[in-house]
């Protein structure tokens, strides 16, 4: 086994497969979920497995026989890990506490058991949500859409296992400290989500204090308003933006592709200074209609068939004020009152943007709320800054202690405890050793046949006789 990074002398590299039973979970069955033999238990999705946490706010049900509900039931220490999704969500996970009563894991989510303690499940959760993450990744076979990882390589997942005294030191060393970040990412969260409130807050001031007649968006159009195309992508191609380009009302131009097209093909889907650029669909109805504006002259870039370019008439609607506007209560209620849904996805058209009816004061007025605005914003742009370098640093903080811990850096060694490697090689003789477990006889004796045969029942897994 390749050994991905050096570990203390006392430590010892083996694969998850040599120390935990590591099995795959329940494949949903629609065809038979009416089978009245079969019992209903809790089961947990990909969705439910986050990276350090289980989120238990929307657990669904599910039947399945009642020996399956038996086999799969989840155990106090059982570590889960998610086998399947987007690729950076692969070998996310945490541990099992009991929290649901018979609940069992569908079969995108890995259950590993580990044998005879030889690890301490959180360890093995924090180093596969840590410095085991980039192992998944890269170990992962992407289809079309979907990231997957298959039983047989994700048994061959390398841990580093600490001597047994040494790893109770090291997670009560690495949870004090990530408690504390965790604690120092909730306040940054908190700040953020203030800020977002303080920027809306203070759009919709504004816009409340101009009492100007309202006017729907087609009848301040310098052109029709038109959609991008769709462009997959290709290295060496023309850039196009992406969707995530609409930030706080202005475009971020460094978020683009390279596309499978060329400047000539690119040419009436180019964007300029002064453009406004909205997003047609997304799967949260809260940014769906999103709108951003072209505020410097751009290198040559196009937009997307998710966008829907907007051009004013500046002796209208200074593009600015726009920008603001857009972003306000009143006209978000406006767009979400519009929407149309397709596939889960919100999806807004030309002619519904068409019909937004915006607050139009006049030109000098419109300068006036374009200047207050830019004076607010600077403030808590600034401030945003501030909190995101903040952000940044404890997710930095947060990597480097998940390293530490598993280099063997975070606590002392201690010469006194039994080094890893004997540990594992003493488990791994008693396993030889084991008395190997009997096969089931084909046939049946005479005194197994008289008996009656036996059932599991729905409610609490006993046998009971049936009749003959």
């Amino acid at each position: 086994m390749t050994h991905p990074f050096d570990i203390p002398a006392s430590w010892a590299w083996t694969t998850l497969g040599e120390i935990a039973d590591v099995v795959g979970g329940v494949t949903k069955d629609a065809k038979r979920q009416e089978d009245p033999s079969f019992v209903e238990v809790p089961y947990l999705r990909v969705a439910n497995v986050q990276r350090g946490y289980l989120d238990l706010s929307n657990v669904l049900s599910i039947r399945v026989p009642p020996q399956k509900a038996v086999a799969l039931k989840l155990s106090r220490g059982d570590v889960l890990l998610n086998e399947g999704g987007d690729r950076n969500k692969l070998g996310r996970g945490w541990v099992w506490d009991e929290q649901i009563e018979d609940c069992i894991h569908q079969n995108h989510v890995f259950r590993a058991r580990i044998r005879q303690r030889v690890l301490e499940p959180r360890l093995l959760a924090h180093f596969a949500n840590g410095i085991g993450q980039r192992w998944f990744e890269q170990n992962g076979l992407q289809s079309v859409n979907l990231a997957s990882i298959s039983l047989a390589t994700m048994k061959r997942f390398p841990v580093p296992v600490p001597p047994l005294g040494e790893q109770g030191r090291i997670i009560a060393a690495l949870e004090e400290r990530l408690s504390r970040l965790a604690s120092a990412e909730s306040s940054v969260r908190s700040a953020l989500r203030r800020l977002s409130v303080l920027r809306a807050a203070a759009v919709t001031q504004l816009v409340d204090a101009s009492d100007a007649p309202l006017r729907g968006l087609i009848s301040l159009l310098d052109g029709k308003m038109i959609n991008g195309k769709s462009v997959p992508t290709q290295p060496g191609g023309f850039p196009v933006l992406r969707l995530t380009a609409l930030q706080d009302g202005l475009v971020d131009l460094g978020q683009s592709k390279e596309g499978a097209w060329d400047a000539a093909a690119a040419a009436p889907y180019l964007v300029r200074r002064g453009d406004f650029l909205v997003g047609r669909g997304n799967g949260s109805i809260h940014l769906v209609g999103r709108g951003a504006l072209v505020a410097s002259d751009p290198y040559p870039v196009a937009f997307p068939d998710t966008m829907i370019r907007v051009r004013t008439d500046s002796t209208k609607i200074r593009q600015e004020y726009l920008a603001i506007i857009w972003n306000s209560r009143y006209v978000r209620r406006q767009i979400e009152s519009k929407v149309r849904t397709t596939a889960g996805i919100y999806k807004i058209n030309q002619s519904l943007l068409g019909e937004i009816q915006i607050p139009v004061p006049q030109l000098g007025e419109q300068d006036e709320i374009v200047s207050r605005w830019r004076s607010t914003a600077s403030a808590i742009d600034r401030l945003s800054g501030s909190v995101r370098v903040a952000a940044r640093r404890a997710s930095s903080l947060r990597s480097s202690v998940l390293t530490q811990a598993f280099v063997g850096r975070l606590v002392p060694q201690d010469p006194e405890d039994e080094p890893a490697s004997e540990l594992l090689a003493r488990i791994q003789a008693e396993r030889a050793t084991a008395a190997p477990k009997q096969k089931a006889r084909a046939t049946r004796t005479r005194k197994e046949l008289a008996a009656p045969p036996t059932r599991v029942t729905g409610d609490n897994y006993q046998q009971e006789a049936l009749p003959l």
